[in-house]
């Protein structure tokens, strides 16, 4: 069998014939011709676009998504950015969460407005979702108050207003990255309910929220009988690095559940201390293959944090020698 041609020896014009050939199979060398498009070729596609059928659409959308998370030197945005407005809910589902990656602050606007008023409730989940990374920027103060007071404000209607619990929940989710009174009371209040789902979802908040007030909150869940909650509560705990939940996060580790044996792995790689590299350790000699990667990232997580901590320490030093003299 001849290898295939790479992705430099194809022509863009071939590239494009096949995307609209049902009967031709797309492959990886086809689809990096699809990577970083602008001027003519990003012109080009866009004319091609709406003519490759629907179901191919849909597949190129989720291929691209996952080729850019396996190399950040792929870059997706343009086709992402031509399909948010696509007739096909699916389309503008893949299209908006395919953007994530790109921080994509010229289409705030946009995605505002999807929130308020797209008929899916997907599509309105995924906004929701995604404009959690821009409420996170204006904390940060990376865009502007204004930028920041839109978001917020539309993911406050939509976490009152939407008929949608998918979308509430997912909006606040989004607005743990602010600490105002009134979003500290929905989580509570998403705390309280009862509901599993709710409950989740005011983990997933509280984890964002760089704020101990939770912590009473977080760590009786690490004993829930359900595995979502002690997911999410495994999660939260790493996210505000409470150091009182190590010795229970060293139990989950040993969890029946994959996804909290994972969750807490890694949340133990961001608190850190004394023990912790040698558990991690322990957990990758023992892990099947479809955790190895997993627990590897994490003990490597661990000692980049052990780093920046010692950096940190050492600056620290660094600056009262300096002042001393």
């Amino acid at each position: 069998m001849s290898q295939s041609p790479s992705a430099s020896e194809i022509p863009y014009s071939a590239v494009l014939d096949a995307l609209l050939d049902p009967e031709i199979e797309i492959t990886q060398q086809h689809l990096f011709r699809l990577s970083d498009l602008e001027g003519k070729l990003a012109r080009e596609f866009k004319k091609c676009w709406p003519k490759i059928a629907l179901w191919r659409r849909l597949a190129l959308l989720e291929d691209m998504e996952q080729l850019a998370e396996e190399n950040n030197l792929l870059s997706y945005e343009f086709p992402c950015r031509l399909s948010i407005h696509d007739a096909d809910p699916q389309i503008r589902f893949l299209a908006i969460r395919g953007l994530l990656p790109y921080e994509p602050i010229d289409l705030l606007p946009e995605l505002t407005t999807l929130l308020r008023q797209d008929a899916d409730e997907n599509v309105r989940a995924i906004c929701a979702a995604t404009l959690g990374q821009f409420v996170y920027l204006g904390e940060i103060e990376d865009i502007s108050k204004e930028q920041k007071k839109n978001t917020v404000d539309s993911l406050l209607e939509a976490s009152y207003n939407d008929p949608s619990v998918q979308v509430r929940q997912r909006a606040l989710e989004s607005l743990g990255y602010t600490s105002q009174d009134e979003i500290v009371a929905l989580i509570e209040e998403a705390y309280q309910t009862g509901e599993v789902s709710w409950i989740t979802s005011a983990l997933f908040a509280m984890g964002r929220s760089c704020n101990s007030h939770w912590v009473p909150k977080i760590s009786p869940m690490l004993d829930h009988q359900i595995p979502a909650i002690r997911f999410e509560a495994a999660r939260a705990a790493g996210e505000l690095q409470i150091k009182d939940t190590i010795d229970r996060l060293t139990e989950l580790v040993e969890d029946t559940n994959t996804d909290v044996r994972l969750a807490a792995a890694w949340s133990l790689s961001q608190i850190g201390g004394e023990g912790i590299r040698e558990t991690l350790e322990t957990l990758l000699d023992r892990s099947d293959d479809t955790e190895i990667d997993f627990i590897q990232d994490a003990i490597d997580n661990l000692l980049f944090n052990e780093d920046m901590e010692l950096f940190g320490l050492m600056e620290f030093s660094e600056v009262d020698i300096y002042d001393d003299d």
